[in-house]
């Protein structure tokens, strides 16, 4: 037992450090390219720190024969993000997350919604499948996708265009391929430790004597997961917000890409038509998270109870709170 805390506390170091790095090279980028900080956290950072739950998803479906457990992963992962945003606001001292935040990431908010959907639609009212045993939603999930980013780079490149003050510099001693050298490593980093980090946790699960469903549901879902907060905090850390919320949002537009891939490894059928409709309740959820988040960016609450975080974020809190309680109190079938 011993020995399995220790392998998982020190996978959690090296993705720590890691991610702090990750973070500082992925700005430099931003700053070197002129991209923005949103599109470097919405396709580098949220694609590298999403690998766990695509190994995760694909050895579930085909070594484990598990495709409950890739579903609940994948969708617990996405509602785990959402809470993580709060996280952000909590820590994010010189005002209100929202009311710094760009309005732009309501663009992924949006499209996350729209792929979830499609996801608990096929779920609960399973429609004539294609002839390549995938999933009606699975199909569709690529296209959007690419909308999403698509849409989102056409938004941020009208925003730069947009006449502001000249910035200054903030790394006048780093070149670019510095930054893409070190940003390679310190994603290597974090790729290693998160693809072995999920193994680890379910033989520390299995040691600890907890059920499958506590680690398949919550545990492993927050451990695939942890890439996401680690970078995202690292984020905030060095005053990149707007790349610490890209980073979580695109996480999970990229964890339903990875549903799709999913279906695909899956040797039994289309994938959404052979799990438990237990899952809806987790996708209405996260449904749910996305247009309290989409609100917050919109409306930009000032306020923030006791100074800890707005209201926002305690309602995503309670939001992932209660979900546990249901899925804790639905059998499942």
């Amino acid at each position: 037992m011993i020995l399995a805390w220790t392998l998982f506390l020190l996978l959690a170091g090296v993705i720590a450090v890691a991610g702090f790095w990750l973070s500082r090279f992925g700005d430099v980028i931003a700053e070197r390219t002129g991209l923005s900080g949103s599109w470097v956290g919405l396709v580098l950072m949220a694609t590298v720190t999403s690998l766990p739950e695509l190994v995760t998803g694909v050895t579930a479906v085909r070594v484990e024969n598990a495709p409950d457990l890739a579903v609940g992963n994948i969708v617990g992962a996405c509602m785990f993000n959402l809470m993580l945003l709060s996280l952000v606001d909590l820590f994010y001292r010189p005002a209100c997350m929202f009311t710094r935040a760009s309005e732009g990431h309501a663009l992924s908010t949006g499209y996350g919604a729209v792929m979830l959907a499609m996801v608990g639609l096929n779920i609960a009212a399973p429609l004539p499948e294609p002839a390549l045993s995938l999933s009606l939603a699975s199909i569709a999930i690529v296209p959007v996708y690419l909308l999403a980013l698509r849409t989102t780079f056409d938004f941020e490149r009208r925003r730069l265009l947009e006449p502001a003050e000249p910035a200054v510099a903030k790394y006048p001693g780093v070149t670019l391929r510095r930054a893409a050298a070190g940003y390679a490593a310190s994603a290597l980093g974090v790729v290693a430790a998160g693809l072995l980090l999920p193994g680890a946790a379910l033989e520390l699960g299995r040691q600890m004597g907890w059920s499958e469903s506590f680690v398949g549901t919550l545990f492993l879902a927050a451990v695939t997961a942890l890439p996401e907060l680690v970078v995202t905090l690292s984020a905030v850390r060095i005053g990149v917000l707007d790349m610490a919320i890209a980073n979580l949002l695109g996480s999970n537009l990229f964890n339903i890409v990875v549903l799709a891939v999913d279906d695909a490894a899956y040797p039994h059928g289309p994938l959404l038509s052979n799990v438990s409709r237990v899952h809806e309740t987790t996708i209405l959820t996260a449904l749910l998270m996305n247009g309290m988040v989409t609100a917050g960016l919109i409306y930009r609450p000032r306020g923030r109870p006791a100074g800890a975080m707005s209201w926002v974020s305690l309602a995503l809190i309670a939001a992932y709170a209660l979900n546990a309680v249901i899925l804790h109190r639905t059998p499942a079938g």
